[in-house]
């Protein structure tokens, strides 16, 4: 199991990189985020472990960069922020979870041993459903040609709902696939967020994409609506 550590605490970074090595994981570690970034694109990890002030990009830069490039390895962040905006931000930028210092060593390697078995999958260069469109790496959606600009979340619902069309997806999964595993705030969210969708995907173009299946979730037409 490989892992690469972005981390510009030195004797944090070795000491969780000895306490891996014990566990099993060869891991790389590097002090700042140019070196990551350039790590993380020219070999092939099972997972990042990645502080977000780290000097040079910090890790939401290289997050970002990284999900630009089709550089899917799962991403966990790490760091000292606690905001619940500081942790939107991350999953925006495609990380895939967080964790705050000070931490506990156990339940980071129980992380990143179920984001390992997770693992990275192929993200298709374009998911669409008739002539709707999102291109996960420009961050670009369309629908009939004509660009939708959407903000982050509203990206992050579109994507997970083009990746489950067809099937019906309840607001649990749909709050753990886009939120966080570990949201625990108002599910009702995922109502608010499939009106603001609809409302820039649908109702423009006189169509219905998005299905509400009462008592179940949502389903997103094979055909686009």
């Amino acid at each position: 199991m490989r892992v690469l550590m972005v981390e510009d605490e030195v004797r944090l970074a070795d000491t969780v990189r000895r306490g891996l090595a014990a566990e099993g994981f060869n891991v790389d570690v590097v002090h700042d985020g140019v070196e990551g970034l350039w790590r993380a694109t020219e070999n092939a990890y099972d997972v990042i472990v990645l502080d977000i002030m780290v000097p040079g990009l910090n890790g939401y830069k290289v997050c970002e960069r990284l999900r630009a490039a089709g550089v899917w390895t799962p991403v966990l962040m790490l760091t000292a922020k606690d905001g619940e905006y500081d942790q939107a931000d991350a999953f925006d930028l495609g990380a895939d979870d967080y964790l705050t210092k000070p931490f506990s060593f156990v339940v980071l390697v129980a992380r990143l041993r179920a984001l390992i078995r997770r693992g990275a999958p192929e993200r298709p260069v374009v998911l669409s459903a008739g002539d709707l469109s999102l291109d996960p790496a420009r961050r670009r959606v369309e629908r009939g040609g004509h660009e939708v600009t959407l903000t982050p979340r509203e990206f992050g619902l579109l994507e997970f709902l083009l990746r489950h069309r067809g099937d019906v997806v309840s607001k649990t999964e749909i709050l753990e696939g886009v939120w966080d595993a570990h949201y625990d705030g108002d599910p009702n969210v995922v109502e608010v967020y499939v009106g603001y969708l609809r409302r820039k995907i649908d109702l423009p173009y006189g169509r219905r994409a998005i299905e509400t299946v009462r008592g179940v979730g949502y389903r997103l037409a094979h055909d686009g609506g």
